[in-house]
């Protein structure tokens, strides 16, 4: 398994505990926008974490990090019927942004 592949599973399975824990407990629920943007940005670091890649790629693949993994966490709170389907689209985007950074920050310049 490669580095982006295991940055984003691990940041899908914490987008998942997220949503599940705040369908249970509201006072994780009021940190969604904040928390899926934060394990966003860890996962698109942890998809770079250290290797050199050029900014174009270290961006792509922090953003891939972050946004799938984003939008699989939505659309389980969907599901649970904690967010409003129009969320999805807001927040992959937002997420595959901070993502991006996240990989940015992650890379070792080439």
């Amino acid at each position: 398994m490669n580095q982006l592949t295991r940055a984003t599973l691990l940041g899908t399975i914490a987008q998942i505990a997220m949503v599940v824990a705040g369908h249970f407990v509201p006072a994780v629920a009021n940190l969604f926008a904040i928390g899926g943007m934060g394990i966003s940005a860890l996962a698109g670091w942890a998809a770079l974490k250290g290797q050199p890649a050029s900014i174009t790629a270290a961006a792509g693949s922090g953003a891939l990090a972050g946004g799938i993994s984003a939008a699989i966490g939505i659309a389980v709170s969907v599901a649970l019927g904690d967010v409003p389907t129009s969320l999805l689209a807001l927040g992959t985007g937002s997420s595959a942004v901070t993502g991006l950074i996240g990989g940015l920050i992650g890379r070792r310049r080439v």
